[in-house]
């Protein structure tokens, strides 16, 4: 399915089109009092309309994101380049847009030369759904709801743990965002696609060993327990990209917190309160 990105030129620039509905908005206000919109674009038109984006917005996305020129950004219905491009411009960052629309794509690269950030940038005339974004460690997107919830299995599949997702008016269903913000009235919203920990663990501390049976929901998880001394109950599990944090709630009334970090099948941290762990993933 064809998308178009939502956002407008920069304002130095020439004037483009606006959102592809209003002229048959006002024409069809002239013949009735009543205009129905359609539920999706005629013919010919793009999937996504092409909406402003302030740049006050724009650099709050990137602040959200918190990216740096160690990280590489690929903005999604990229538009006129400005994510992309003031991203490499303020902080250095490498980046990719995607955009159907051979205009967008044009203005992104005269904005890129404008800039000064050629070697930096580069913008591909793509279906974004088409696009493999698994080098990415920030995402940025404004594009519709159901957009976003096609796209959310490919992020969570396919992005590492730690990549900062950053959504530009629209969520992700009940994957609920790490961070909200307001800006100019528009609605911002930041993920961090967590690491997979769901599966069965074996974890050893100084205090002793468990087994960790773990199903997880997005950021959070939850588990059965059986320590050594006996049943367990876990409780506050939490995942920020590779970072994870859960209490276990022993038989005999002690709390252990467990901080940490995933990596693939291997779990390891501290104890709060002292110690360090371990933890091995044996079974899916």
């Amino acid at each position: 399915m064809p998308i178009q990105s939502r956002r407008a030129a920069l304002p130095a620039l020439r004037p483009t089109l606006g959102r592809p509905l209003s002229a048959a908005f006002v024409a069809g206000a002239v013949a009735a009092s009543v205009v129905v919109l359609p539920l999706r674009p005629a013919a010919g038109q793009y999937d996504v309309p092409y909406v402003p984006t302030p740049q006050p917005v724009v650099d709050a996305m990137l602040e959200m994101a918190q990216v740096g020129s160690g990280d590489y950004l690929i903005d999604l219905g990229s538009g006129d380049g400005r994510i992309v491009v003031t991203a490499a411009r303020k902080f250095g960052t490498p980046g990719m847009g995607v955009d159907l629309n051979p205009e967008r794509i044009a203005e992104g690269n005269a904005n890129a030369e404008r800039a000064g950030v050629t070697d930096k940038v580069k913008f591909v005339r793509q279906d974004l759904f088409k696009t493999d974004i698994s080098d990415a460690t920030v995402l940025t997107m404004y594009l519709l709801p159901q957009v976003n919830l096609r796209l959310r299995p490919v992020v969570l599949d396919t992005l590492a743990p730690g990549t900062r997702v950053v959504s530009h008016a629209f969520d992700m269903g009940d994957w609920t965002p790490d961070e909200t913000r307001t800006v100019e009235g528009k609605r911002l919203y930041r993920w961090v696609v967590p690491a997979k920990v769901s599966g069965t663990w074996d974890l050893r501390s100084e205090g002793g060993g468990a087994r960790l049976t773990l199903d997880q929901t997005y950021q959070r998880f939850d588990g059965a327990v059986r320590a050594d001394t006996g049943m367990a109950r876990l409780t506050g599990g939490r995942l920020e990209g590779k970072d994870i944090r859960f209490t276990l709630a022993m038989g005999d009334g002690e709390a252990r917190t467990y901080t940490g970090t995933v990596e693939g099948d291997r779990m390891s941290g501290t104890v709060e309160g002292g110690g360090t762990w371990t933890a091995e993933r044996t079974g899916g």
